[in-house]
């Protein structure tokens, strides 16, 4: 029994130590994510909790519907001194598949310089930093954050961050492992991660055993010098990742070159966003006659949100109409005989409402209209709803 008080004076010290709840902010300068709402929430606590989560329901035109606890996100911070800072994010994924998100040591050089090492996102687009379910609209991510920039990005790394406070800027650099392109088949050859309609999308290592032969560099710039305006240059430069039994092999290896431009804007009851992504490869020829795929030479994506709250702003609560089009490509280009599949032009259109009953609660629902380029090959429209929450 004398366990008992100590077991509820810990749960009371941790039920103090969570986050603030999401302030559903539309300023996209005052917005964070949930690494940044831990670092900046410890509230002279050395333990700090939160979690986000949401469950959907997806009904494909034609199809049965889908019912999914999407993900469930448990967040944890520790601050050992007022300078250095611990950070995770421990995902479930359907119920059943277990994965760690982030895992990183954060050190305040200065007031404008971190040092940072772990496993981290990649700063690339809007989403692959900002996916906590009340930050964007439409119940699932938009397509060019699923096929482009393939989110959630995070791999192992180390680096640095800040702000260049007089000049309006933050600022991210980091040294990654990359992408994992090839492993061996057993009968000499190779068997490929990458290509075709996913692109890059599974090569991602995620901190699992990560091969790394060549480290990968990845910044990004954000401007916020403008009242209500965001802008984002990132770029990621590098090679895949082989095992050490394919490494030598010709096209076990691909040259990656990725840029991207996104921009956030917020007036009274009016936002928008919009970003676009283009990645060059190289040496796609070999490693596509290596490994039996289709990687494209080049992938494309951008896409253009506006939305309006129908609610006056002196209300708590908020409801936001919004429609989305986007445009994704992982054959945006070919290298050899590879002949551009137009099944993976993709297009689109979302439109639908998210309904903000409480400050990190949502409610969504939207209606899909899906498209490729492939004359008579429409892919199914779907219809979406879903809650998500984060606090």
């Amino acid at each position: 029994m004398k366990k008992l008080p100590i077991l509820f004076v810990l749960f009371a010290s941790l039920a103090y130590a969570q986050t603030a709840n999401d302030s559903i902010t539309t300023n996209p300068q005052l917005q964070q994510n949930a690494a940044q709402r831990i670092l900046a929430s410890s509230n002279g606590n050395a333990v700090t909790i939160g979690a986000y989560g949401e469950v959907t329901y997806n009904q494909p035109e034609g199809d049965n519907g889908e019912l999914d606890v999407q993900r469930l996100v448990l967040l944890l911070g520790y601050k050992f001194n007022d300078k250095t800072q611990f950070v995770t994010e421990i995902e479930i994924e359907h119920v059943e598949e277990v994965f760690v998100e982030q895992a990183f040591v954060n050190y305040a050089l200065t007031d404008n310089v971190n040092l940072r090492g772990g496993l981290m996102l990649v700063p690339m687009g809007i989403v692959n930093e900002y996916h906590e379910p009340t930050t964007f609209n439409g119940v699932e991510r938009p397509g060019v954050d699923s096929a482009i920039v393939p989110t959630t990005w995070r791999e192992i790394g180390v680096g640095v961050n800040g702000r260049f406070a007089d000049a309006s800027l933050s600022y991210q650099a980091y040294i990654f492992n990359g992408f994992k392109s090839t492993v061996s088949d057993g009968e000499g050859g190779a068997s490929g991660f990458i290509g075709g309609s996913s692109g890059l999308r599974g090569g991602r290592q995620k901190g699992i055993k990560s091969t790394v032969d060549s480290p990968t560099f990845s910044t990004k710039l954000d401007y916020y010098g403008i009242p209500g305006l965001r802008l984002g240059l990132a770029g990621y430069f590098g090679k895949t990742q082989a095992e050490d039994e394919v490494e030598e092999l010709e096209g076990a290896n691909v040259g990656i070159s990725m840029v991207g431009f996104d921009v956030r804007y917020a007036f009274q009851r009016f936002t928008a966003r919009g970003q676009f992504i283009y990645a060059s490869l190289t040496d796609t020829e070999d490693y596509n006659a290596l490994t039996g795929q289709d990687l494209g030479s080049a992938l494309m994506g951008y896409y253009a949100e506006a939305a309006y709250n129908l609610l006056p702003l002196s209300a708590k609560q908020r409801l936001f109409v919004f429609a989305r089009y986007e445009n994704y490509n992982t054959h945006a280009d070919t290298a050899g005989g590879l002949a551009q599949n137009n099944a993976y032009d993709r297009n689109d259109i979302t439109t639908g409402l998210s309904y903000h009953i409480a400050p990190g609660v949502v409610i969504k629902g939207d209606y899909q209209f899906r498209d490729n380029n492939v004359e008579g090959g429409d892919v199914d429209d779907r219809l979406n709803f879903g809650i998500g929450v984060w606090f």
